[in-house]
């Protein structure tokens, strides 16, 4: 079992994981707001069935989320070839695929936190300053965001700490490559199959601080009065 940790290798995964996070929180930050705003103001045929679909990557295994990206995304899809077009290289095996396994298995917590705020607020008050002249815009900037910032908070938090532990759906369509796509729970793995503890634990304490103040932020907005 190795002792020895390699700091010059150390750092590399802890920056790119938290890159791919930050570019995934603000992307799920933007996408859960407007999902979870739509679906808790609109009621529509197949509404259940849309809820269904949005929080479905909560509950299968990551596999199966990478697996379904991996099709959708790879060389022989018309995404993955247009995306290999206009950008020059593939999208699989890059850290933009790492970014999008993010979005996918964060967007359930982060809309699923925000949609309770967005039920939460009275829509009398949104309907009095439509009356008053104001547009949807600023209904929502001066009204409706304003009463639902604990939960919109909690919900970036929350989808920024997911998204910076993910791994299955990661490791599949991003793979492990160092310096370019591996990310500290895939360098994890990676650490501990080849019996390098100390390095893995290493890796574990500097993840389970983030998730653990992050959570810590997320339970705070969350339960504010």
């Amino acid at each position: 079992m190795g002792l020895n940790v390699d700091w010059n290798d150390f750092w590399t995964p802890v920056w790119l994981s938290i890159k791919v996070s930050a570019v995934a929180g603000v992307a799920v930050f933007a996408l859960a707001t407007a999902a979870a705003r739509w679906m808790a103001r609109r009621r529509f045929p197949g509404h259940s069935a849309v809820e269904v679909v949005l929080l479905l990557p909560l509950v299968l295994p990551p596999t199966v989320v990478g697996f379904a990206l991996l099709t959708a995304l790879g060389r022989r899809s018309w995404i993955g070839y247009a995306y290999e077009k206009l950008a020059g290289g593939p999208i699989v095996f890059s850290w933009i695929a790492a970014v999008v396994a993010a979005v996918v298995v964060a967007f359930p917590l982060a809309y699923r936190t925000m949609k309770t705020g967005f039920e939460e607020v009275d829509r009398q008050l949104e309907d009095a300053a439509r009356v008053s002249g104001a547009s949807e815009w600023q209904v929502f900037r001066f009204v409706t965001a304003p009463l639902a910032s604990r939960s919109l908070i909690a919900g970036f938090i929350l989808g920024y700490a997911r998204g910076l532990g993910e791994f299955g759906a990661t490791i599949m369509i991003a793979g492990n490559i160092p310096g370019r796509t591996q990310t500290i729970p895939t360098a994890i793995y990676v650490a501990t199959d080849g019996g390098n503890m100390a390095l893995a634990w290493a890796w574990a304490a500097v993840m389970t601080a983030i998730a653990f103040g992050m959570l810590l932020l997320a339970n705070r907005f969350s339960s504010r009065g």
